[in-house]
Protein backbone atom coordinates (compact mmCIF):
# COMPACT_ATOMS: atom_id res chain seq x y z
CA UNK A 1 0.00 0.00 0.00
CA UNK A 2 2.59 2.48 1.18
CA UNK A 3 4.82 1.56 -2.11
CA UNK A 4 2.09 2.47 -4.38
CA UNK A 5 0.90 5.57 -2.48
CA UNK A 6 4.96 6.95 -2.86
CA UNK A 7 4.82 5.14 -6.79
CA UNK A 8 1.58 7.52 -7.33
CA UNK A 9 3.33 10.45 -5.84
CA UNK A 10 6.64 10.02 -8.24
CA UNK A 11 4.44 9.74 -10.90
CA UNK A 12 2.50 13.11 -10.33
CA UNK A 13 5.51 14.86 -9.22
CA UNK A 14 7.14 13.60 -13.09
CA UNK A 15 3.78 14.80 -14.93
CA UNK A 16 3.85 17.96 -13.20
CA UNK A 17 7.44 18.95 -14.51
CA UNK A 18 6.39 17.48 -17.95
CA UNK A 19 3.40 19.80 -17.96
CA UNK A 20 6.02 23.01 -16.84
CA UNK A 21 8.17 21.97 -19.59
CA UNK A 22 5.27 22.21 -22.42
CA UNK A 23 4.38 25.14 -20.97
CA UNK A 24 7.52 26.73 -21.11
CA UNK A 25 8.03 25.21 -24.87
CA UNK A 26 4.62 26.82 -25.64
CA UNK A 27 5.76 30.08 -24.15
CA UNK A 28 9.26 30.02 -25.71
CA UNK A 29 7.75 29.58 -29.37
CA UNK A 30 4.74 32.46 -28.55
CA UNK A 31 7.37 34.97 -27.87
CA UNK A 32 9.74 34.10 -30.43
CA UNK A 33 12.79 35.43 -29.29
CA UNK A 34 15.53 34.08 -27.72
CA UNK A 35 17.05 37.05 -26.27
CA UNK A 36 14.32 36.90 -23.78
CA UNK A 37 13.39 33.28 -23.21
CA UNK A 38 14.81 30.20 -25.07
CA UNK A 39 13.12 27.21 -25.28
CA UNK A 40 14.06 23.81 -22.95
CA UNK A 41 15.93 22.40 -26.04
CA UNK A 42 18.25 25.21 -26.19
CA UNK A 43 18.74 25.34 -22.23
CA UNK A 44 19.54 21.19 -22.28
CA UNK A 45 21.83 21.50 -25.33
CA UNK A 46 23.56 24.18 -23.21
CA UNK A 47 23.82 22.16 -20.27
CA UNK A 48 25.43 19.55 -22.12
CA UNK A 49 28.21 21.74 -23.54
CA UNK A 50 28.98 22.78 -20.05
CA UNK A 51 28.75 19.59 -17.59
CA UNK A 52 31.79 17.82 -19.49
CA UNK A 53 34.19 20.98 -18.67
CA UNK A 54 36.69 21.11 -16.13
CA UNK A 55 35.53 24.97 -15.33
CA UNK A 56 32.08 23.94 -14.51
CA UNK A 57 32.63 21.51 -11.81
CA UNK A 58 35.57 23.95 -10.44
CA UNK A 59 32.51 26.83 -10.33
CA UNK A 60 30.21 24.30 -8.66
CA UNK A 61 32.40 23.47 -5.93
CA UNK A 62 33.80 27.38 -5.61
CA UNK A 63 30.14 27.82 -4.45
CA UNK A 64 28.85 24.63 -3.55
CA UNK A 65 31.72 24.87 -0.89
CA UNK A 66 31.10 28.42 0.54
CA UNK A 67 27.25 28.26 0.57
CA UNK A 68 27.74 25.01 2.51
CA UNK A 69 29.82 26.42 4.64
CA UNK A 70 27.48 29.02 5.94
CA UNK A 71 24.59 27.16 6.20
CA UNK A 72 26.28 25.08 8.71
CA UNK A 73 27.96 28.01 10.69
CA UNK A 74 24.18 29.40 10.33
CA UNK A 75 22.58 26.15 11.83
CA UNK A 76 24.83 25.24 14.54
CA UNK A 77 25.47 28.78 15.61
CA UNK A 78 21.29 29.42 15.77
CA UNK A 79 20.96 26.37 17.57
CA UNK A 80 23.92 26.84 20.30
CA UNK A 81 21.97 30.47 20.98
CA UNK A 82 18.52 28.94 20.95
CA UNK A 83 19.72 26.65 23.20
CA UNK A 84 20.96 29.13 25.75
CA UNK A 85 18.09 31.49 25.02
CA UNK A 86 15.63 28.60 26.20
CA UNK A 87 17.89 28.55 29.25
CA UNK A 88 18.17 32.10 30.20
CA UNK A 89 15.10 34.21 29.12
CA UNK A 90 17.73 37.24 29.53
CA UNK A 91 19.56 36.15 26.45
CA UNK A 92 16.43 35.39 24.29
CA UNK A 93 15.05 39.20 25.40
CA UNK A 94 18.96 40.64 24.07
CA UNK A 95 19.15 38.39 21.06
CA UNK A 96 15.40 39.74 19.90
CA UNK A 97 16.09 43.08 18.54
CA UNK A 98 18.72 41.24 16.45
CA UNK A 99 16.97 38.24 15.28
CA UNK A 100 14.33 40.77 14.26
CA UNK A 101 16.73 42.98 12.06
CA UNK A 102 18.38 40.22 9.94
CA UNK A 103 14.46 39.18 9.51
CA UNK A 104 13.67 42.20 8.05
CA UNK A 105 16.69 43.86 6.04
CA UNK A 106 16.79 42.56 2.48
CA UNK A 107 18.90 40.66 1.50
CA UNK A 108 20.69 43.19 -0.84
CA UNK A 109 21.14 45.47 1.61
CA UNK A 110 23.16 43.09 3.67
CA UNK A 111 25.23 42.17 0.76
CA UNK A 112 26.00 45.60 0.19
CA UNK A 113 26.71 46.42 3.28
CA UNK A 114 29.19 43.56 3.73
CA UNK A 115 31.14 44.41 0.85
CA UNK A 116 32.58 46.95 3.04
CA UNK A 117 33.67 44.41 5.28
CA UNK A 118 34.50 41.26 3.52
CA UNK A 119 36.52 40.77 0.36
CA UNK A 120 33.96 38.98 -2.67
CA UNK A 121 35.52 35.77 -2.16
CA UNK A 122 33.94 34.90 1.36
CA UNK A 123 30.75 37.31 0.83
CA UNK A 124 28.50 34.74 0.69
CA UNK A 125 29.56 32.50 3.30
CA UNK A 126 28.02 35.77 5.43
CA UNK A 127 25.18 36.56 3.97
CA UNK A 128 24.41 32.53 3.57
CA UNK A 129 25.20 32.29 7.52
CA UNK A 130 23.21 35.47 8.39
CA UNK A 131 20.36 34.53 6.24
CA UNK A 132 20.03 30.92 8.04
CA UNK A 133 20.80 32.10 11.41
CA UNK A 134 17.26 33.64 12.81
CA UNK A 135 15.17 30.54 10.83
CA UNK A 136 17.10 27.57 12.71
CA UNK A 137 17.31 29.85 15.83
CA UNK A 138 13.53 30.58 16.03
CA UNK A 139 12.72 26.78 15.26
CA UNK A 140 14.71 25.34 17.64
CA UNK A 141 13.58 27.89 20.61
CA UNK A 142 10.27 27.49 19.69
CA UNK A 143 10.68 23.12 19.84
CA UNK A 144 12.64 23.81 23.68
CA UNK A 145 9.85 25.90 24.47
CA UNK A 146 7.32 23.14 23.32
CA UNK A 147 8.77 20.71 25.37
CA UNK A 148 6.58 18.74 27.65
CA UNK A 149 7.06 20.54 31.17
CA UNK A 150 5.73 17.45 32.80
CA UNK A 151 8.01 14.96 31.46
CA UNK A 152 11.17 17.61 32.26
CA UNK A 153 9.07 17.33 35.91
CA UNK A 154 9.32 13.58 35.82
CA UNK A 155 12.51 13.31 34.75
CA UNK A 156 13.70 15.69 37.59
CA UNK A 157 11.58 13.94 40.27
CA UNK A 158 13.66 10.86 39.04
CA UNK A 159 17.02 12.59 38.87
CA UNK A 160 17.49 11.89 35.24
CA UNK A 161 21.05 12.57 34.03
CA UNK A 162 21.33 16.01 31.49
CA UNK A 163 22.67 13.66 28.39
CA UNK A 164 19.95 10.78 28.90
CA UNK A 165 17.25 14.12 28.99
CA UNK A 166 18.77 15.77 25.78
CA UNK A 167 18.37 11.42 24.08
CA UNK A 168 14.74 10.81 25.41
CA UNK A 169 13.29 14.43 26.03
CA UNK A 170 14.78 16.74 24.00
CA UNK A 171 16.29 14.67 20.82
CA UNK A 172 12.39 13.50 19.73
CA UNK A 173 11.07 17.10 20.31
CA UNK A 174 13.12 19.16 18.68
CA UNK A 175 13.58 16.55 16.01
CA UNK A 176 10.50 18.02 13.56
CA UNK A 177 11.82 21.70 14.34
CA UNK A 178 15.13 21.65 13.21
CA UNK A 179 14.21 19.53 10.03
CA UNK A 180 11.57 21.83 9.05
CA UNK A 181 14.39 24.61 9.90
CA UNK A 182 17.01 22.98 7.66
CA UNK A 183 14.57 22.23 5.31
CA UNK A 184 13.22 25.79 4.64
CA UNK A 185 17.08 27.37 5.41
CA UNK A 186 18.79 25.65 2.75
CA UNK A 187 17.22 26.82 -0.27
CA UNK A 188 17.30 30.59 1.24
CA UNK A 189 21.04 29.90 1.96
CA UNK A 190 21.42 29.06 -1.74
CA UNK A 191 19.04 32.08 -3.23
CA UNK A 192 21.02 34.42 -1.00
CA UNK A 193 24.50 33.15 -1.52
CA UNK A 194 24.38 33.13 -5.22
CA UNK A 195 22.76 36.64 -4.87
CA UNK A 196 25.69 37.54 -3.09
CA UNK A 197 27.70 35.87 -5.75
CA UNK A 198 26.34 38.18 -8.16
CA UNK A 199 27.05 41.49 -6.70
CA UNK A 200 30.32 40.76 -5.47
CA UNK A 201 31.34 39.00 -8.59
CA UNK A 202 34.19 36.90 -7.26
CA UNK A 203 35.64 35.10 -9.93
CA UNK A 204 34.76 31.42 -10.38
CA UNK A 205 31.95 31.53 -8.96
CA UNK A 206 28.12 30.33 -10.07
CA UNK A 207 27.10 34.41 -9.90
CA UNK A 208 29.63 35.62 -11.84
CA UNK A 209 28.40 33.11 -14.75
CA UNK A 210 25.01 34.41 -14.25
CA UNK A 211 26.61 37.79 -14.28
CA UNK A 212 28.67 37.41 -17.58
CA UNK A 213 25.19 35.75 -19.19
CA UNK A 214 23.48 39.04 -18.33
CA UNK A 215 26.58 41.13 -19.78
CA UNK A 216 26.87 39.04 -23.48
CA UNK A 217 22.99 38.59 -23.56
CA UNK A 218 23.46 34.74 -23.09
CA UNK A 219 20.03 33.79 -21.93
CA UNK A 220 20.59 30.22 -22.57
CA UNK A 221 23.56 30.40 -20.19
CA UNK A 222 21.35 32.11 -17.53
CA UNK A 223 18.60 29.52 -17.74
CA UNK A 224 21.61 26.47 -17.80
CA UNK A 225 23.32 27.48 -14.96
CA UNK A 226 19.50 28.76 -13.01
CA UNK A 227 19.06 25.23 -13.75
CA UNK A 228 22.16 23.87 -12.06
CA UNK A 229 21.48 26.05 -8.96
CA UNK A 230 18.04 24.22 -8.62
CA UNK A 231 18.92 21.18 -9.17
CA UNK A 232 22.06 21.76 -6.28
CA UNK A 233 20.10 23.34 -3.86
CA UNK A 234 17.20 20.59 -4.05
CA UNK A 235 19.92 17.36 -4.23
CA UNK A 236 21.32 19.17 -1.02
CA UNK A 237 18.09 19.55 0.88
CA UNK A 238 17.25 16.08 -0.01
CA UNK A 239 20.61 14.41 1.11
CA UNK A 240 20.94 16.51 4.29
CA UNK A 241 17.84 16.39 5.19
CA UNK A 242 17.90 12.56 4.91
CA UNK A 243 21.22 12.28 6.58
CA UNK A 244 19.77 14.63 9.85
CA UNK A 245 16.70 12.64 10.01
CA UNK A 246 19.09 9.17 10.28
CA UNK A 247 21.38 11.09 12.86
CA UNK A 248 18.73 11.83 15.02
CA UNK A 249 17.12 8.36 14.90
CA UNK A 250 19.71 6.95 15.66
CA UNK A 251 20.24 9.01 18.63
CA UNK A 252 16.95 8.73 19.79
CA UNK A 253 17.88 4.91 19.82
CA UNK A 254 21.04 4.86 21.56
Amino acid sequence: MMTSILNKKKLEYVAAVMAALILWQILAMIVGNKLLLVTPFVVLKRLVQLIPTTEFWRTIAFSFFRIFLGFLLGAVTGSVFAVFAGRFRIVEILLRPYMAAIKATPVASFIILCLIWLNARSLSIFISFLMVLPIVYTNVLQGIISTDAKLLEMADLFDVGRWRKLRYIYVPQLKPYIISACSVSIGLSWKAGVAAEVIGIPEGSIGERLYEAKIYFSTGDLFAWTLVIIFLSIVFEKLFVRTLKALLDMKEKD
